[in-house]
Formats: C-alpha cells, sequence, structure tokens
C-alpha cells in the first residue's frame, strides 16, 4: 500500500507545474502528484494525527508504551 502525505512544497514540481509557493500538496516517492486546498490538507493531517494518538493509546492499553 502506498501512502500520499499533504505537505507544503520542498520537493520536486515537474509533476505539478501549477503548484506555487506555500500550496499544500500530496508527495509520493519524492515528487508532488496533485495540488490540495488549504483545508483538505488541514482535514487530512488531522486525520493522521488521531491515527497516531489511537495507536499510542492502543500501545498503552498493550503495556507497549514507547
Amino acid at each position: 500500500m502506498c501512502l500520499a502525505v499533504p505537505m507544503r512544497i520542498e520537493i520536486s514540481l515537474i509533476l505539478t507545474p501549477e503548484a506555487r509557493e506555500g500550496d499544500y500538496v500530496l508527495i509520493h516517492t519524492g515528487f508532488a502528484i496533485s495540488v490540495l486546498d488549504e483545508q483538505e490538507a488541514r482535514e487530512t493531517l488531522a486525520l493522521f494525527a488521531e491515527l497516531e494518538e489511537a495507536s499510542r493509546e492502543l500501545d498503552r492499553a498493550e503495556g507497549r508504551e514507547p
């Protein structure tokens, strides 16, 4: 399974020439593959944060605290 993560631009834009400095884009294998609006990017990042917290809670419940 592949995972693309929203980020602010700091990578190759060869596949997304419409992207501008400060835009959010999806990154996959070092390339921006699409441009996101800020709200969509923030919602996706919030979901990743929720998944991380749920994983930590599960680890604590199972006695595997980091």
